[in-house]
């Protein structure tokens, strides 16, 4: 991961620059639990990447399938498969410690005139019960990063009484 946003950071502790999202997810156990259908998923992840690959392998590329392939059965399984599927726009459940049960729609952009580069995109409805968990764990991501000497108020309309 190139880059990654507060709230990305608060929804997987393993969300975090330089770290590697396929790595995390095969051989991270506390990733995999956070993901219900994590059986089910798994595939679809394998054959998402072959796609992302595609023929056009580069050094990097093939280290990483090496170590996972050592490292991760269900890996080296899935991967001789040879599956390919396009990385359209899926849904994902997570079940997170602080919120609970999160479905979010996930959107992958790639970057043109970069070496496979792409924006992963994680919403949810807003309205939706999803929305509601995303928009807690987001102020309680907020919260956390505010310096202790930082007083939190709450601006009241003009001409309301306060006791």
């Amino acid at each position: 991961m190139l880059a990654v946003n507060r709230l990305a950071e608060a929804l997987s502790p393993t969300l975090r620059v330089g770290r590697n999202r396929l790595r995390d997810l095969f051989l991270d156990p506390a990733e995999q639990a956070m993901h219900p259908d994590w059986l089910d998923v798994a595939p679809k992840i394998v054959a998402r990447f072959r796609e992302a690959v595609g023929t056009d392998t580069d050094e990097r590329a093939e280290r990483l399938v090496g170590e996972l392939s050592l490292a991760s059965e269900r890996f080296r399984t899935l991967w001789a498969r040879h599956d390919v599927n396009l990385g359209r726009p899926h849904v994902t459940r997570m079940l997170h410690p602080q919120v609970g049960e999160l479905e979010l729609d996930m959107e992958k952009l790639s970057i043109a005139g970069t070496d496979r580069q792409m924006v992963v995109l994680l919403h949810a409805a807003p309205d939706s019960p999803s929305g509601e968990r995303l928009a807690l764990l987001a102020s309680l991501a907020a919260s956390a990063d505010a310096p202790d000497d930082v007083a939190v108020t709450r601006a009241e309309p003009q001409g309301t009484a306060r006791e």
